[in-house]
C-alpha cells in the first residue's frame, strides 16, 4: 500500500465524485492499485482558474473495472473517509513544489507532475495534510486554551516515521475531528451566515453562532462535503433536522404543513423565499442531497 495523489477538477470529463469514486484509464491502473487500503490526496490542477491545489483526502477501498466504460477503472472511496482540507494547500511554495518528490536530480520539476495518478512519499503526504488540516481558528467550537487536543494537531511537530504518520491519519476517522473540520469549511463557504434567515451573529468572543448541518446526515451515509452542508442557526437547524423546513433544488425554502405557526416562520426566513448560497458553484447544496432530505426527512 502507498499514499497517492489523484488529480481532479470539478469540470472533469471523467465520471468522478470525490467522496465516492474516481475514474481513470488503464494506463494508471498499476499506480492506482498501490493506493488500495490507503489514503490519497486530491489535487486540483494549476491550470484551473482559482485552483484549490491539494484540497482533500480520502481512503481507497477497492478498484474495479468501470461497468459503463470499457478500458476505464473506478477507485471506490471508503464511505465516510473523504475529508476536505480546512486550508487548501497550494501546489507550490516559495521554495518550490509542496510535493518535493516531483523534483528531479537537477532540482527541476519533473514530468511526474503531469501524471493524474501518482504515488507520493510519506514525508510529502505528511507535509500536505498538516498544512491542510491545521484547524486552529476562531470559527471553531469553544476549546480551552490549555486543552490537550488528542485528536487534533497541537502536539509538537517532530519528524515522524511512516508508522507514526499512519497512526495520525487514522485519527481522522474521529467524528470529533471531522465535525470540527466540516464546521469550518461550511461556515467559511456561507460567510458564517445562516442560509435560511440570512443572520450573521457573532458572540462576544468573536465566534460565529451558527451550526454546520449535514443535508444528508452522517448516520445515513452523508459525506463530509461542503455541498452536503448548510450553515444554519440553532432553531433553523433543529427544524431542518426534523423535516419542518426543506429546500427545493433551486434553494426555494419549503415549509412543512406540520408547522403550527407558518406566518411566524415566514417572518424570520429570507424575504426572497430562497436560501442564501455560497459564492462558489461547487460549494452550493447538491440536488442529490436536497432530494434525499425531501424524500426521507421533510414532512410534506
Amino acid at each position: 500500500m502507498s499514499y497517492c495523489v489523484f488529480m481532479h477538477r470539478t469540470d472533469s470529463i471523467y465520471d468522478d465524485s470525490p467522496a465516492e469514486q474516481y475514474q481513470f484509464p488503464k494506463q494508471y491502473l498499476g499506480r492506482a492499485q498501490g493506493s488500495v487500503g490507503d489514503w490519497i490526496v486530491y489535487l486540483e490542477p494549476t491550470k484551473v482558474h482559482g485552483t484549490r491545489g491539494y484540497f482533500a483526502i480520502a481512503r481507497v477501498e477497492r478498484i474495479i473495472p468501470d461497468p459503463k466504460a470499457p478500458g476505464m477503472y473506478l477507485a471506490l472511496i471508503q464511505p465516510g473517509s473523504y475529508l476536505e482540507f480546512v486550508n487548501p494547500v497550494p501546489f507550490s511554495e516559495a521554495n518550490g513544489p509542496t510535493e518535493r518528490g516531483l523534483l528531479n536530480d537537477a532540482g527541476k520539476l519533473s514530468g511526474r507532475a503531469q501524471a493524474a495518478v501518482r504515488p507520493i512519499s510519506p514525508q510529502d503526504f505528511q507535509r500536505i495534510i498538516e498544512l491542510g488540516l491545521d484547524d486552529r481558528d476562531a470559527v471553531l467550537p469553544r476549546i480551552p486554551a490549555n486543552a490537550n487536543l488528542v485528536d487534533g494537531f497541537e502536539e509538537d511537530q517532530a519528524p515522524l516515521v511512516s508508522e507514526q504518520l499512519r497512526d495520525r491519519i487514522q485519527r481522522l476517522t474521529s467524528r470529533v475531528v471531522r465535525d470540527r473540520m466540516f464546521r469550518k469549511i461550511v461556515l467559511r463557504a456561507y460567510g458564517e451566515r445562516c442560509a435560511i434567515t440570512g443572520l450573521k451573529l457573532i458572540n462576544g468572543g468573536g465566534r460565529a453562532e451558527v451550526n454546520a448541518a449535514h443535508i444528508r446526515p452522517v448516520e445515513a451515509n452523508g459525506p463530509d462535503l461542503v455541498n452536503n452542508g448548510l450553515a444554519l442557526s440553532g432553531t433553523v437547524h433543529w427544524m431542518f433536522d426534523r423535516g419542518l423546513i426543506g429546500l427545493g433544488d433551486d434553494l426555494a425554502i419549503l415549509i412543512s404543513r406540520h408547522v403550527n405557526d407558518v406566518d411566524r416562520i415566514r417572518g424570520f426566513i429570507n424575504a426572497s423565499g430562497f436560501a442564501f448560497a455560497p459564492d462558489r458553484a461547487v460549494d452550493r447544496p447538491h440536488p442529490r442531497f436536497l432530494q434525499w432530505h425531501r424524500s426521507h426527512c421533510f414532512k410534506q
